[in-house]
């Protein structure tokens, strides 16, 4: 038997104050981004905002469903959206931030689910470019991820069905 092991660096910040400008100014507006999420069921409202190639910025909100299979995550509905408005162009920086209305805190980040970290490891290997993730809540630490790769080790791509 042999024993491996997968691991990936990212940079933690206390605050907002502690980013570069572009960062901050991405994430203030996927927090923005949360006040247009359709939430009734789980109250927890996500925003996201992507930073494309040509500089323009996109967001997008977690939009729930009573068939909860139907809903979609502010991650996906940020990356549909850029593929739609501006197709071709690379997607540099998502930045990720939410309000959780059930209990009022959202003071850490969170990480995209399991089918957002295929998706945006899809558009990833699409548009041959590393995406960098910015994760937050409304307050507290910040989470840099340079690769989305690292979120979703050991992937399935359509590589693997070659």
């Amino acid at each position: 038997m042999k024993k491996e092991e997968i691991s990936f660096e990212y940079q933690v910040f206390d605050d907002a104050s502690s980013l570069m400008e572009a960062d901050r100014s991405l994430l203030q507006k996927a927090k923005l981004a949360t006040q247009t999420a359709y939430a009734p069921y789980s109250q927890f409202c996500v925003g996201a905002t992507a930073l494309l190639a040509n500089g323009a910025t996109v967001s997008g909100s977690n939009q729930e469903n009573a068939s909860s299979p139907a809903g979609l995550c502010a991650e996906r509905v940020v990356l549909a959206a850029a593929a739609a408005s501006y197709p071709g162009i690379v997607i540099n920086t998502i930045a990720i931030s939410y309000d959780n209305k059930r209990t009022s805190i959202s003071d850490h980040p969170v990480a995209p689910c399991g089918i957002c970290r295929q998706s945006l490891l899809e558009t990833q290997l699409q548009q041959q470019t590393p995406i960098r993730l910015v994760l937050s809540g409304w307050e507290g630490n910040i989470f840099i991820i340079n690769d989305v790769r690292h979120l979703l080790p050991l992937s399935f791509t359509a590589a693997d069905m070659e």
